[in-house]
């Protein structure tokens, strides 16, 4: 291998690399660069924040955003589907989305002293569960955050991804009963998906059910989706739970959701994501 390509790169990239490939008996070259890329993107925060928009379906407004961020397209990661599929297989989910939850912070910020209006906005922040029980992950570092940037924790959503990852359910409880203590609320993404979604959201009880894109397109003529939409949005109403409508792309669809109760909505058929606020 060119040896200028081991001069972009400190050792201690290149200990990481060696201890993640080590583990997954990966040495290939594609995957080396890979892993140098996502390295980099790292290093120098090369993360774009996106912010997508969420509507109450009733009033037509926007009440807070989704923080999406997006890597620079690259050999290596030509969409960011390859990219985030590529960092679940590494070891460095933590550092990533540490990177991750502080961009969207700071960039909410930002938007926020241009848009004052939206100063109380929630913002939804993506999550994987293993980072909340991460043992270097300091559930202080995020009020801190808050607190530096004078947003309330009662605006932040932890939108719990990956549910598979979540077994012990008892432990998991009482971590996000810490959390929910601070202020912070929590969603579960993609409901519906499938038999975990499903015993995540009877555990841990959260303030927010997001539906799963696949259940809402086409929603408007799929008696199936229909019916598991129905039942979904019967259980919202019994735990006080709010729930929002992902992939909304066809009036169609939007008008139905609206007429079954359906309180939230994002989608492209909204709004599209972008790094201003709209």
């Amino acid at each position: 291998m060119d040896i200028s390509l081991f001069s972009r790169f400190n050792m201690n990239n290149l200990l990481s690399y060696f201890n993640y490939a080590k583990s997954k008996k990966l040495a290939r070259t594609d995957d080396f660069m890979k892993f140098m890329e996502l390295k980099r993107i790292i290093k120098t925060n090369a993360l774009t924040t996106f912010y997508q928009p969420i509507f109450d379906l009733f009033t037509n407004n926007i009440i807070g955003y989704e923080a999406l961020n997006r890597p620079p397209m690259s050999k290596q990661f030509p969409t960011t589907e390859n990219f985030y599929s590529y960092i679940g297989q590494t070891n460095q989910v933590f550092q990533l989305e540490l990177l991750s939850r502080n961009l969207a912070i700071q960039k909410f910020h930002s938007e926020v002293k241009k848009h004052p209006h939206q100063k109380d906005h929630l913002l939804f922040i993506n999550i994987h569960p293993n980072v909340l029980v991460d043992s270097k992950y300091r559930s202080g570092e995020t009020l801190e955050l808050l607190q530096k940037y004078q947003i309330s924790p009662k605006q932040v959503v932890f939108e719990l991804t990956e549910r598979t990852a979540v077994t012990d359910f008892p432990m998991f409880e009482r971590i996000l009963s810490n959390y929910r203590s601070q202020g912070f609320r929590i969603a579960i993404d993609d409901a519906g998906s499938g038999f975990n979604s499903l015993k995540t959201l009877v555990h841990l009880k959260p303030e927010f059910i997001k539906l799963d894109r696949t259940l809402i397109d086409n929603i408007h003529c799929n008696a199936s989706q229909q019916q598991l939409i129905h039942l979904l949005v019967e259980f919202a109403l019994e735990s006080s739970t709010t729930v929002l409508a992902e992939g909304i792309e066809k009036m169609e669809d939007l008008q139905f959701l609206k007429e079954k109760g359906v309180h939230l909505g994002q989608g492209y058929g909204l709004a599209m994501p972008s790094p201003q606020f709209q």
